[in-house]
């Protein structure tokens, strides 16, 4: 029985980090991943010749942002394209009402606008709700304070719900009152046209990384772990588990005895969501010029509301719009031509029959996907920012949970995953880390 100091479960960038800060100070440590992969749900398919990132894709803020500071060490290249926060303006976008014409200059300003004065309203409602209120709760509050008239309300009403889609994956009325506390960005957002997948291959590099070993059970005790794949056992002093929370609820995952409390009751307050991609990329252009993002308004938005123009990261026409929520839990089942039709119909709307049939589709289906069951977490109703943190909550000196769910600034992200992964190393070996390790040269 292979025995080491420390056995790492995942092999995305929490796992990869905690692994690589472990092994430069000299423990002995192995990697074990269910994939043929590393990277989790950081994924670049390239099996078309093009770049196309199926999993994590931006940088949301580059400033002091750890990621972003591995990237540049690391070579790769980025590309500003800041509208992954679901910002409202500060970029060209392209909004149509719901009469499917495109808003002039001064309604689109006036649109962003009511969203800011919502916000504004929207932060003090959150203060002071309930730990039982839920997103839609807050946002009512605050859309009450404003005085409008329906139309204007039901436009920025919208938007909210839009916003919780695109930013958790989650409908608006199963997301806490605290779920996007969160969402902001400091600085501009970045993406990779070289693939994001370079990151956990250059955090990998070196490391002892056990590819299509699928962990099935973790036993700890205060004498160490063991952990059980399907290709035997292995045995360590210590071990951090980065699976996703969706695998971490799962049967085919067990940890033994069971997580104890604040890590139980937060696990159970976390949830994966429903959250996919789908790019199209078309023979060429037919939307609007000059513009990151087309967003529609009114019932015909319920689904597809979003498109962004990928088109200046290769030169290919492309167009990424996203299945969040509702909309991706009742296409789960479609296939690729019944989900194509339905986001031609509403481009239709705005572009009449110069849209063309795309030449060819790339669809994500990370809600079947074993090893992650959804995309990322959120905050349920009764949950609360402390539940992030509560969950990385060492266990008996031995276990230590890591990943995007367990840190709470900025979950969700590559970010919270790299952050997790460095304090689960900091953990096991005691003493700080200077964080700039992970991207250091040996």
């Amino acid at each position: 029985m292979d025995h080491f100091e420390t056995i790492v479960v995942g092999a995305g960038v929490a796992g990869l980090t905690a692994a690589r800060l472990l092994a430069k100070a000299g423990r002995h440590v192995v990697v074990l991943e269910a994939r043929d992969r590393v990277g989790g749900r950081v994924w670049t398919d390239r099996s078309d010749g093009l770049i196309t990132d199926l999993g994590a894709s931006w940088i949301h803020g580059v400033t002091d942002d750890p990621v972003s500071q591995s990237a540049e060490a690391f070579g790769m290249r980025t590309v500003e394209f800041s509208v992954g926060g679901y910002q409202p303006d500060s970029r060209p976008i392209a909004y149509y009402g719901p009469d499917g014409k495109r808003l002039t200059d001064a309604a689109a300003q006036q649109f962003a606008d009511d969203i800011r004065a919502v916000d504004a309203t929207l932060s003090k409602a959150i203060a002071a709700s309930d730990t039982d209120a839920s997103y839609r709760d807050v946002t009512e509050t605050a859309l009450a304070a404003q005085s409008w008239g329906p139309d204007r309300v039901a436009r920025v009403r919208e938007f909210l719900e839009h916003r919780t889609e695109e930013q958790y994956g989650a409908w608006i009325e199963d997301l806490a009152a605290h779920g996007l506390d969160d969402d902001s960005v400091d600085g501009d957002e970045v993406v990779f046209p070289d693939g994001y997948d370079r990151l956990p291959a250059r955090l990998a590099a070196g490391l002892d990384v056990r590819l299509e070993h699928v962990v099935s059970h973790v036993q700890w005790s205060a004498e160490g772990v063991a952990v059980t794949t399907d290709r035997g056992t292995l045995t360590a002093g210590s071990v951090v588990v980065t699976v996703p929370i969706g695998v971490l609820q799962s049967d085919d995952f067990v940890i033994e005895p069971p997580l104890p409390e604040p890590l139980m009751g937060a696990l159970g307050r976390l949830e994966m969501n429903a959250f996919e991609k789908v790019f199209l990329r078309f023979p060429s252009t037919f939307w609007d010029d000059d513009v990151y993002a087309i967003r529609q308004q009114g019932p015909e938005s319920r689904w597809w509301h979003s498109w962004y123009d990928l088109t200046p990261l290769h030169g290919t026409p492309t167009l990424l719009t996203f299945a969040a929520g509702p909309a991706a839990q009742d296409t789960r089942n479609w296939d690729d031509e019944r989900v194509v039709e339905s986001i031609l119909a509403q481009l239709r709307r705005l572009y009449d029959d110069r849209v063309e049939r795309p030449t060819a589709v790339h669809r994500t289906a990370w809600q079947d996907d074993p090893f992650a069951r959804g995309s990322y977490a959120f905050m349920t109703v009764g949950s609360t920012t402390a539940d992030h943190d509560d969950l990385a909550t060492p266990v008996g000196g031995v276990l230590h949970l890591a990943g995007e769910a367990t840190w709470t600034d900025d979950p969700a992200t590559v970010p919270a995953a790299l952050y997790s992964g460095h304090r689960a190393a900091s953990n096991i070996l005691q003493r700080d880390i200077p964080i700039d390790q992970v991207w250091a040269h040996d």
